[in-house]
C-alpha cells in the first residue's frame, strides 16, 4: 500500500468538504441492553463521537423493527447527541446498498460504510473542523494505518471489527441457564495482548528498557535485604518503560526515560538480546482507534461476566487493559456521556502455570490452516500432474479483439492518463479498458446497475458511466483518496449516474447486474466473484497479484472440486507464486510458464463459478502487451 503524505490527504479531503458541508451518519438499532445500544457497532460509533466531542454529523438511528419509541431512544441512550429515527426504506438509495454504520454526504452520491471506515472518517473530519485537536489523529496509528486494511486480509482488523463485537453480542444474548465458555475471539485478544510489541523504532525503545531493567536490579536487591520492604515493592512496582512512553504521549509530555542517552554497554547489546516490549494498549504502546472499538465490547462482556459470577482469572491481560484504558484522558468523560458505568475490578491475581498452559492450548482461529505454505520448487511437477489428469490452461478466443474506444474524441477526464502517467503507461491502460468495456457493453442493458469493485481512481467505472448514461454505475474502493479523485473526475464530466462507496467489499450488499474489476489483487478477485454469484450478476474481471493468494477465513484453495481432487493447497500455491512471473523483463520461456500458471489458477476460478451455475470464459486481453496480468474472466449466470 502506497503511503500518501498527510498534508496531501488533508488537502483532498478539505477540497471535498468545501463542496459539500453536511453529512448524515446512519447507525443501526436493534435493542438496548444495560448501558449500550445494539448492534455494538452503534455503541462504538457513539462512544467515538463522544470521545471526539464531535457534533458535525446529523445522526440517524435505523431500527431493525418498527416499534421504536423515538423519545425513549433519544433521551435515555444518547446523552447530549441529537439523534433522529428513520426507517430503512427512508434511507438514501446508496445507503440502502450498504451495511451500517454509514456516512453519506448531502448530495447522496458519496457514501462511507463499515465500522472502521466510518470511525476513521469521524476522526479526520473532527480534526479538519478543529485543527487544535491534533491529538485525535494519533488514534489512526503509525502512518494513519490503524484498522485501514480490510478484514478479509487483515487478521487484526477482522478480530476488532467483526469477531469480537459478534462474539460479545452472542455471549450476551445466550440463555442465562446455558453455561457459557469464554468466546474464542476474547481468548484470541488475550493472546494478542501477551505477544511482544513491534513498533516503529522499537530497537531504541528496547535499549531504553534494558537500561531501566539494569538500573532497577540494585533497588530490588536492596528491598529484598530490608525486612518488610518486599511487600511494599509489590504494592508499588516501578512503572514500566512502555507505560511511561504511552502516557507521556497521551499527555503531550516528554518521557524522561526516553531522552536519556544509553550507556555504552547498552548500545553494544545485540538486538536479539534486547528485552521485548509489552502491550500497554491493544495495538502496542499507544492508544489508537482499536482501543476505541474494543472498549464498549469488552466492557459489556466484563459486566456480563460479573453478573454471572464468572472469575476473570483467565483474562488478566484484558482486565488490566480495561482498567488502563479508563485512565486515558477523555475516556471517562466520553463513557459518562454514553451512560457507560465502568467496573471497578478487584485486584487481579496472576494466573497459575496450569491455567496459562490450558490457555495456550486454545486454538487460534485467526491462524490460517495454510499447510506448509513455505515451499521450495518450481511449477513443472504441478503442471505435469494436472496435465496427466487432462487439465491444461485454456483460453477462449477474444470476442472483440479490435474493439476500441475513440479516445481522441473523449473528454480528457475520461482518459486514464490525464497528465498523471507516462504516455506508454496511459496507452496500455487505455488498451486494458478497451477489453473490459467491450465485454461489459455486450452484457449491459439500459437500467442495469454496474459495480466497479476495487475501483481505485475510477478508470473503469467512469468510462462505463460516460459510455452508458442509462446505467447506474457504483464505484467501490477502500482507499479514500482514490475515490475522492474519482469523484473529482466525475464532477468535471457532469456525470449523474455514479455512486461512490468507500468500504470493504463485505459491507456492500446491494443488488446489481454486472460486476467489473480491473486488476483485483489476490483474494480480492475471488471476493468479487463471490459477490457477483450472490447477486446472480454477470462479471468481467481481470485478476492480479496471484502471489498474494492464500487461504483465508472465507476462501480455501484450490477453489473448484476438479482442482481439489488433483492438487494440494501447497501445489496450488506453487502455481499462484509462479503466475506472478510474467514481468516484461523476464526471459520469454519464464514468462510463458507464468502465463500458463495464470491460466491454470483462473481456470480453477472459472470451474468453481461454473459449479454455481455460471458460464465462464478465460480470455487473454488484446494486445497481450497491455499488461503482464492480461487474463480476463467473463462469467454469465445460466
Amino acid at each position: 500500500m502506497d503511503f500518501v503524505p498527510l498534508h496531501t490527504e488533508l488537502q483532498l479531503r478539505r477540497k471535498m468538504k468545501d463542496s459539500v458541508t453536511e453529512e448524515h451518519l446512519y447507525l443501526g438499532f436493534s435493542h438496548q441492553y444495560r448501558d449500550s445500544i445494539f448492534p455494538l457497532h452503534t455503541s462504538i460509533s457513539l462512544f467515538l463521537l463522544s470521545y471526539c466531542d464531535c457534533k458535525l454529523f446529523k445522526i440517524f438511528l435505523v431500527p431493525t423493527g418498527e416499534d421504536v419509541d423515538d423519545q425513549f431512544v433519544t433521551e435515555n441512550l444518547l446523552g447530549n447527541l441529537e439523534v433522529h429515527v428513520i426507517s430503512r426504506s427512508e434511507l438514501p438509495l446508496v445507503v440502502q446498498s450498504c451495511c451500517l454504520p454509514a456516512v453519506v454526504v448531502k448530495d447522496g452520491k458519496f457514501c462511507r460504510a463499515g465500522l472502521s471506515v466510518v470511525l476513521r472518517h469521524v476522526i479526520q473530519k473532527t480534526y479538519e473542523a478543529d485543527p487544535s485537536k491534533k491529538d485525535l489523529l494519533e488514534l489512526l496509528g503509525f502512518k494513519q494505518t490503524c484498522l485501514k486494511a480490510c478484514a478479509e486480509v487483515s487478521q487484526w482488523t477482522r478480530l476488532c471489527e467483526i469477531s469480537i463485537p459478534l462474539a460479545v453480542e452472542e455471549f450476551l444474548t445466550a440463555s442465562p441457564d446455558h453455561c457459557q465458555a469464554i468466546p474464542p475471539a476474547i481468548l484470541q485478544l488475550e493472546r494478542k495482548l501477551g505477544e511482544p510489541v513491534r513498533v516503529h523504532n522499537d530497537d531504541k525503545i528496547r535499549r531504553q528498557k534494558l537500561q531501566k531493567q539494569k538500573a532497577a536490579v540494585p533497588l530490588l536487591a536492596k528491598a529484598v535485604a530490608e525486612e518488610g520492604r518486599t511487600m511494599e515493592m509489590h504494592k508499588h512496582p516501578i512503572p514500566s518503560l512502555e507505560l511511561s512512553i504511552a502516557f507521556s504521549k497521551l499527555l503531550v509530555q516528554e518521557a524522561s526515560d526516553a531522552v536519556n542517552r544509553e550507556a555504552a554497554h547498552i548500545r553494544r547489546t545485540k538486538t536479539s538480546d534486547l528485552p521485548l516490549l509489552d502491550h500497554v494498549f491493544a495495538e502496542g504502546l499507544y492508544f489508537t482507534i482499536a482501543d476505541i472499538v474494543l472498549l464498549p465490547c469488552i466492557h459489556q462482556f466484563l459486566v456480563s461476566c460479573k453478573t454471572q459470577g464468572k472469575k476473570l482469572l483467565n483474562l488478566p491481560l484484558i482486565s488490566s487493559w480495561y482498567q488502563r484504558v479508563q485512565e486515558v484522558p477523555g475516556v471517562k468523560t466520553a463513557a459518562a456521556k454514553c451512560n457507560m458505568e465502568f467496573l471497578r475490578l478487584p485486584e487481579l491475581m496472576s494466573a497459575s502455570e496450569e491455567q496459562l498452559q490450558d490457555f495456550s492450548s486454545v486454538p487460534d482461529e485467526l491462524e490460517e490452516e495454510n499447510e506448509d505454505s513455505h515451499f521450495i520448487g518450481g511449477p513443472r511437477p504441478t503442471m505435469t500432474k494436472l496435465m496427466e489428469n487432462g487439465v491444461e490452461a485454456k483460453f477462449a478466443p477474444h470476442p472483440c479483439p479490435t474493439w476500441t474506444l475513440d479516445w481522441t474524441h473523449l473528454p480528457s477526464a475520461v482518459s486514464p492518463g490525464e497528465g498523471k502517467m507516462s504516455k506508454d503507461r496511459a496507452l496500455r491502460k487505455q488498451q486494458q479498458l478497451n477489453n473490459l468495456a467491450s465485454a461489459v457493453t455486450k452484457l449491459a442493458k439500459p437500467g442495469d446497475v454496474i459495480v466497479d469493485f476495487c475501483s481505485g481512481g475510477g478508470h473503469v467505472g467512469i468510462v462505463l458511466a460516460h459510455m452508458m448514461p442509462s446505467c447506474q454505475v457504483v464505484l467501490i474502493e477502500n482507499k479514500e483518496l482514490s475515490l475522492i479523485r474519482a469523484k473529482d473526475r466525475s464532477d468535471e464530466l457532469g456525470l449523474n449516474n455514479v455512486w461512490f462507496i468507500q468500504a470493504n467489499l463485505d459491507y456492500f450488499n446491494g443488488t446489481f447486474n454486472i460486476g467489473v474489476a480491473l486488476h483485483a489483487c489476490g483474494v480480492a478477485t475471488d471476493m468479487v466473484i463471490e459477490h457477483c454469484i450472490k447477486a446472480q450478476a454477470a462479471f468481467v474481471i481481470s485478476p492480479c497479484c496471484y502471489g498474494f493468494i492464500q487461504n483465508t477465513v472465507k476462501f480455501q484453495y484450490p477453489r473448484s472440486h476438479q482442482f481439489k481432487d488433483i492438487l494440494s493447497y501447497k501445489e496450488h500455491m506453487t502455481l499462484c507464486r509462479f503466475a506472478d512471473q510474467t514481468a516484461v523483463q523476464l526471459p520469454p520461456e519464464r514468462k510463458l510458464i507464468g502465463k500458463q500458471c495464470m491460466g491454470l489458477v483462473d481456470l480453477d476460478r472459472a470451474w468453481a463459478a461454473e459449479e454455481q451455475n455460471y458460464s465462464v470464459q478465460v480470455i487473454s486481453m488484446e494486445p497481450e502487451s497491455c499488461s503482464p496480468k492480461n487474463n480476463m474472466l467473463v462469467g454469465i449466470p445460466t
